[in-house]
C-alpha cells in the first residue's frame, strides 16, 4: 500500500491572499507583448533601489525608528496606490477617448483587467471600513441573533484574509501600473514617471530618515524619480525599436501599423 505525504493545506490556505493578489495584478492579456530585457531591467533597478536604501540605513545614523521608517514606507505605497487609483483609470479613459477606431473597440474589451483590480481593491478596502471602523463588526453582530457567533468568526476569516490581500495588492498594483499593460504596452511606461514625480512632490515635505551629507540626502531623494524617468524612456525607445510599438500607433494616428 503506497502511503501519500500529508498534503500542506495549512501554507498553501495562508498564502491564499497573496496568490489571489498576484492573479488579479498582474497582466495577463493573451498576445501582450513582453520582454524579457525590459523585466530583467525593472528587476534590477529595484533591487539596487532596495540595496541602496538598506546601506543608507546602516550606514548613516536613523533619524527615527525602525518602526518610524516603515510605516514611513507603507505609508508611501498607500499613497502611490491611491494615486493609481485616480490617475490610472483617468488616463486609461484619455487614452480610449484618444485612440481612433477600430482600436478604442478593442481598448474598452481590455478594460475588464483593470477593472477587476480596481473592483478587488476597492472591495478589500471597504470590508476592512465596514468591519473596523468603530468597532463596526461588533456592533452589527446583535442584528444576527443567534447567529452572531457565526457572523464574528465569518468577520474575523474577512479581515485576516482582506489584510494581507489589501497589503499584497497595493504592492502589487504600483509595481504593474494599475494592470494598465492590459490595455496596451504604452501605458505603463508612460504612467510610471507621473507616479515616481508625485511621490517626489510627498518626499518634498518630509525630512530625510538619516543624518547623512545633503549631496547624499540629495541622491536619494532625486534618484527614484530620474531613474524610473530615464528606464520608462528607454522602455518606449525598445519598443519602438524592437517591435514597431509607438504611442501614435497605439492611438492608430501614426504612419507606423498599429500593434494589437
Amino acid at each position: 500500500m503506497t502511503q501519500h505525504p500529508p498534503r500542506r493545506t495549512r501554507p498553501a490556505f495562508l498564502m491564499l491572499p497573496f496568490a489571489l493578489a498576484a492573479r488579479v495584478f498582474r497582466p495577463a492579456r493573451p498576445g501582450r507583448l513582453t520582454d524579457g530585457t525590459i523585466e530583467a531591467v525593472q528587476l534590477a533597478r529595484t533591487v539596487i533601489g532596495i540595496a541602496a536604501t538598506i546601506w543608507m540605513i546602516y550606514a548613516y545614523p536613523m533619524q527615527q525608528s525602525m518602526s518610524a521608517f516603515a510605516k514611513e514606507k507603507l505609508a508611501e505605497v498607500l499613497i502611490s496606490t491611491g494615486v493609481l487609483v485616480v490617475a490610472g483609470p483617468l488616463a486609461l479613459v484619455l487614452f480610449v477617448a484618444a485612440a481612433r477606431a477600430p482600436g478604442r473597440a478593442v481598448y474598452v474589451r481590455r478594460l475588464s483587467g483593470p477593472m477587476a483590480g480596481f473592483a478587488a481593491l476597492f472591495a478589500s478596502v471597504l470590508i476592512l471600513f465596514l468591519l473596523l471602523q468603530n468597532s463596526g463588526g461588533a456592533r452589527l453582530a446583535p442584528q444576527f441573533g443567534a447567529f452572531q457567533i457565526v457572523f464574528l468568526l465569518a468577520a474575523l476569516a474577512a479581515v485576516l484574509f482582506a489584510v494581507p490581500f489589501g497589503l499584497a495588492a497595493a504592492v502589487l498594483c504600483v509595481h504593474y501600473v494599475f494592470r494598465t499593460g492590459d490595455v496596451h504596452e504604452v501605458l505603463p511606461p508612460l504612467l510610471s514617471p507621473l507616479l515616481v514625480w508625485v511621490m517626489f512632490g510627498f518626499q518634498l515635505t518630509g525630512g530625510s530618515p538619516v543624518v547623512a551629507p545633503p549631496a547624499v540626502q540629495l541622491l536619494f531623494l532625486i534618484g527614484p524619480p530620474v531613474s524610473v524617468s530615464l528606464l520608462s524612456l528607454w522602455e518606449l525607445r525598445r519598443l519602438r525599436n524592437k517591435f514597431g510599438v509607438t504611442l501614435l500607433g497605439a492611438l492608430h494616428r501614426g504612419r507606423r501599423p498599429a500593434h494589437w
